[in-house]
């Protein structure tokens, strides 16, 4: 049985807009409205849109726009000529600057693709958008700026010097950042109220301006405070010259109100790269010497001296950026070779963790460490430390041919978390390295603060067969009766032992003390901080098995210590202006 179906009526085929129609319809479409022919010139153009300069019929569109907006016109448009017909794709958006007199105005140009039936088939409908912007740049003004003074804030502030930074590194040319405070301005807001003290700052904020050059910048970071940067600044006559311009012009009475005030000004100096690479300590170091200005007379300049600074505080700016460093993956591992000190093999490799920040750089460990321990990002970092160091040690194998052992730092907060055996098995399991492959360096102090929990740890990290070393040996205060209790491996003679040998007697002294020690408790010996031959040379005529160094090896790159691994020999490691001849 077969069923038939009638065929499904068709609807006729639209006609063309008429021309004229479409014409009269552009008045009401849009701010202003053209008709395009296929090759992006004017055909006709709404009676708003012939306001804009140049709007005639025959010329191309994109030449009414901004230079830097006319690519994505002129793809917009291309893109919409070259569909098959009305309908085929979905109206292009464009944003672009058109000339009115002598300013640009904004316009959202919506692009489409009609049936008009003649040769103009691309129809742009313009929406003003200059309202829209002008608040937007109202917002980002308002955002970055002082409300009062008008001058940049320390959103901006901060940017500015970053950007100070970046070319100070192309060019090598220092410069200076100065915290201005003035003197004696509480009196004004107590004794005359804080309009007057308004425009005082108002007042101060326009003579500052007026000393500085263009190149400057000028910030209002609160209160009475005013920071500076001053690129190219950074000799001691440079700056006593700008920071001479900058009190004399706050040492002149303003006139507010029928008032006569007399103020003056301490500033504080910190100097790129001398005394940081980075905003936020160049801002605070200078801080620190404009503090040390008023407490010592006020009236006068300090350039920022390390003795200036108080107790460390805890650095919030950089704690902060250490957790999105985390989210971002802004930390990574070096590898610094420990070579033996007879044949100058490489044996093993130290890791070392560095955090490179996008824009202070590289961020020293003695910064964030110490940070990371306090709130606990140790663990975090840690663990991944020790899983990405077994697993980094089997690439080094494989290019070595022979095996190799890979050191890894346990933090005293990650020694005494109670997951650190479970972190320790899923590292070796995750990996597939052996535990006799595995260094743990663990100081003396950390070993000190419960001794009998550290026995119990150190005992199951035997039965791992991962060896533990005792980092800085010499330079904390633990009891040699506990060598004999906790099972150890290595001792690592620290760098103060090391640096002023062989001519340091009292350090040989001492060096020669842990060396018969370590050869009458079985435990091997890495001496740190080599950095030249007659210190190699005394270690190994001293018997010590191990040596690590700037003369071996500074901290590398995974990629740098498999170049060197190839080569197998520490003078690999060396510049080649330095390298010696091979043993």
């Amino acid at each position: 049985m077969h069923t038939s179906f009638s065929a499904v009526p068709q609807p006729p085929a639209r006609a063309p807009l008429p021309a004229g129609l479409l014409d009269g319809l552009l008045e009401t479409a849009g701010d202003a409205v053209f008709r395009i022919t296929s090759g992006g010139q004017i055909r006709t153009a709404s009676t708003r849109a012939q306001r804009l300069g140049g709007v005639e019929a025959g010329r191309a569109l994109v030449s009414l726009v901004h230079e830097v907006d006319q690519p994505a016109l002129r793809n917009a448009l291309v893109n919409a000529a070259g569909n098959i017909g009305p309908g085929d794709a979905v109206p292009a958006i464009v944003e672009a600057r058109f000339r009115l007199g002598e300013r640009d105005v904004w316009y959202e140009l919506r692009i489409a693709l009609l049936d008009t039936g003649d040769d103009a088939p691309i129809l742009v409908i313009g929406r003003d958008m200059s309202a829209q912007h002008a608040t937007e740049e109202r917002l980002r003004h308002m955002a970055t700026h002082d409300a009062l003074t008008e001058l940049p804030n320390r959103v901006l502030l901060s940017d500015r010097i970053r950007m100070v930074i970046a070319n100070a590194r192309r060019s090598g040319q220092g410069f200076s950042v100065a915290t201005i405070g003035l003197d004696g301005f509480k009196k004004v807001n107590d004794g005359l109220g804080h309009p007057i003290g308004d425009a005082v700052l108002q007042m101060a904020a326009g003579r500052l301006r007026r000393t500085l050059r263009d190149s400057d910048t000028l910030a209002r970071v609160g209160g009475d405070e005013f920071v500076a940067v001053l690129p190219g600044t950074f000799t001691d006559a440079q700056i006593k010259l700008v920071t001479g311009r900058l009190m004399a012009t706050l040492q002149s009475p303003f006139e507010v109100g029928g008032h006569t005030i007399y103020l003056g000004a301490s500033i504080g100096i910190s100097i790129y790269p001398d005394h940081a690479e980075d905003e936020v300590r160049l801002v605070t170091l200078a801080d620190t010497a404009m503090s040390r200005a008023k407490e010592t007379g006020k009236a006068r300049t300090v350039l920022y001296s390390p003795r200036d600074q108080g107790p460390p505080e805890h650095d919030i700016s950089l704690e902060a950026a250490m957790f999105n460093a985390v989210r971002e993956g802004e930390f990574l591992l070096f590898y610094q070779p420990i070579v033996d000190a007879r044949t100058r093999t490489i044996e093993g490799f130290e890791t070392l963790m560095r955090w490179k920040h996008p824009t202070l750089g590289m961020v020293p460990p003695g910064r964030f460490i110490p940070i990371a321990e306090t709130n606990g990002l140790i663990n975090l970092l840690g663990a991944w430390a020790l899983k990405a160091a077994c697993m980094q040690i089997r690439q080094f194998q494989e290019v070595a041919g022979r095996e190799l052992y890979i050191s890894v730092n346990i933090s005293p907060r990650q020694f005494r978390s109670d997951r650190f055996l479970q972190v320790l098995d899923d590292a070796l399991a995750l990996s597939g390295t052996p535990g006799r492959q595995l260094v743990l360096e663990i100081t003396e102090g950390t070993l000190m603060v419960d001794p009998l929990h550290a026995e119990a740890i150190l005992a199951k990290m035997a039965e791992r067969e991962a060896r533990i070393a005792i980092d800085d040996f010499g330079t904390g205060y633990s009891s040699l009766a506990y060598l004999k209790r906790f099972p150890i491996s290595v001792l690592k003679v620290d760098r103060a032992f090391v640096k002023d040998l062989p001519e340091a007697t009292k350090d040989a002294a001492i060096c020669n003390a842990v060396l018969d020690l370590a050869k009458h408790l079985d435990l091997s010996v890495v001496a740190e901080g080599v950095e030249t031959e007659e210190q190699l040379s005394w270690l190994d005529g001293q018997g010590v098995h191990y040596v690590q160094g700037y003369l071996t090896g500074k901290p590398m790159p995974a990629n740098v210590a498999v170049a060197a691994l190839k080569e197998n020999l520490y003078t690999a490691l060396l510049p080649s202006e330095t390298r010696t001849a091979k043993p």
